[in-house]
């Protein structure tokens, strides 16, 4: 969790502090409000703290808990601007993975130019509908979210629509861990690949892999996308990360520039994958 996500929690909570002990009819305990609110007290105090991300409800309902009902749209735009940076899967899969791969969509079809990091799975704007197919499942499960799979394989395959359009630019690096992934069955993966090496004839695309034996400046960590030069976005396992300014943004770029450097192109990144698929074969 980054700092300035955790630094306006913990504002968020002092703010929550403070409009308990100003209550107008007389300053709240911890354990009184609590009582009053119908909630434990270890909640009071995680909330106040800065250790639990409150929802609107619990925003609404410390408002009035209070007696200061007017302060829940202060409470609520705050949470509203740190949350639209820091997006927890939890939330977002409330409703299942094709509201999210609707958002990104939405993102992607506003963008020139992508420029993509993956260590270990294939990059959504290349897969197959199968292979999308076994990452959701997958998510799911780990998620323990709603299943609309099928909705959000064919939201993720009309998002590929990008990839045919004049003047669009995917920029891709991925390391070598993510051609051998076994998250599918391995004729799914095999025509993963196939779909990949099909991809470095396009335009669009330019796809540079990243070998297991290449001497690298950083560490290959987890994946990102710049969109155009205004918004990163970084995936992590609670969370993605939105972040929009220049300097965050401009750290990013460095990072692929110099994961670029040790990737390679063309007819050697054609190699690499026929090597993996042709590992798929071997018992």
């Amino acid at each position: 969790m980054s700092t300035d996500y955790q630094q306006a929690r913990a504002a968020l909570g002092a703010r929550l502090r403070e409009l308990r002990l100003s209550c107008p009819g007389g300053r709240l305990t911890g354990p009184q409000l609590a009582r009053r609110l119908g909630w434990t007290h270890s909640k009071i105090y995680k909330l106040e703290n800065g250790k639990q991300t409150p929802t609107a409800e619990d925003l609404r309902a410390w408002a009035d808990g209070t007696e200061q009902s007017a302060a829940y749209s202060e409470l609520e735009a705050r949470l509203r601007g740190f949350e639209s940076h820091i997006r927890s899967w939890r939330r977002q899969l409330a409703h299942g993975h094709r509201p999210v791969q609707e958002t990104w969509k939405a993102e992607i079809d506003r963008t020139t130019v992508l420029h993509v990091w993956e260590n270990a799975v294939i990059v959504g704007m290349l897969q197959t509908a199968d292979y999308a197919r076994s990452v959701f499942t997958h998510y799911a499960e780990l998620h323990g979210s709603a299943r609309d799979t099928e909705d959000a394989v064919r939201t993720r395959m009309r998002r590929q629509e990008w990839l045919y359009e004049s003047g669009k630019k995917l920029r891709v690096l991925m390391w070598e861990a993510a051609l051998h992934a076994r998250i599918c069955p391995p004729a799914v993966l095999a025509a993963q690949l196939d779909r990949l090496a099909g991809a470095i004839g396009l335009d669009t695309v330019e796809l540079g892999i990243v070998p297991f034996g290449a001497p690298l400046s950083i560490p290959p960590a987890n994946g990102f996308w710049v969109l155009d030069d205004r918004l990163t976005i970084v995936e992590d396992w609670h969370a993605e990360l939105w972040l929009d300014d220049a300097d965050t943004i401009a750290t990013y770029m460095k990072a692929w520039d110099a994961l670029r450097k040790s990737a390679v192109y063309g007819p050697e990144a054609h190699r690499l994958i026929t090597r993996a698929r042709a590992a798929l074969q071997e018992p």
